[in-house]
């Protein structure tokens, strides 16, 4: 894969430290790890190479974002070629997995995107597995500094149907499908990373 095709994203830098220090205690020791709506690559390549006893399968529905995650993952031994995922589809090309992560999806997408990984993450992960995700939320129906409030205006104004979500509702969701209340982390920018755990 030519390197031309790797695409950059400023905030991937900016925070993958911050997230993997917490990928360290949150998912298992080994294992094979699915990585929902991977973007540029970047990161899974970054924790693929500091978790080398985890295996870790990236996916994205747009295949130029698929071409930047190969292109960023050649010649790692425990990054899988990526796969073509819309997370809303009745059908995931991957089955069980040990883990789930997605970074940054859920305010870039519609609402039924969050319900697609409840139901998705819910049918793959075996009892006590985890679905770890990473994210601006509301908190109590306000939000929790006034960057995250612009940034949701400004979600909202290239789509109605994006937007910072409360966390209540994405526990809520989470419970539909069986997982239990999240293990909250704060990270930085206001930030939060949230662990559900599979009953």
């Amino acid at each position: 894969m030519s390197e031309d095709a790797r695409r950059h994203a400023p905030a991937a830098a900016r925070n993958r430290e911050p997230i993997l220090a917490v990928l360290r205690e949150w998912l298992p020791s080994e294992g094979l790890v699915l990585e929902v709506a991977s973007g540029t690559g970047e990161h899974a390549a970054h924790f693929a190479a500091a978790l080398p006893r985890l295996v870790f399968q990236p996916s994205d529905p747009d295949p130029a974002a698929l071409a930047s995650v190969n292109a960023w993952a050649a010649g790692a031994a425990n990054i899988r070629p990526a796969l073509r995922l819309d997370v809303t589809a009745a059908k995931w090309p991957v089955d069980a997995v040990d883990a789930v992560l997605c970074i940054n999806m859920i305010h870039i997408a519609p609402w039924s995107a969050a319900e697609g990984l409840m139901r998705g993450a819910a049918a793959r992960l075996a009892s006590g597995a985890p679905l770890i995700l990473y994210g601006p939320y509301r908190r109590g129906g306000a939000h929790t500094a006034p960057s995250n409030a612009g940034f949701d205006a400004d979600l909202r104004s290239r789509d109605p149907a994006w937007g910072v979500r409360d966390l209540e509702a994405v526990a809520a969701l989470a419970a539909s499908e069986g997982f239990g209340e999240p293990e909250l982390r704060e990270m930085p920018a206001n930030n939060l990373m949230l662990r559900f755990t599979r009953g």
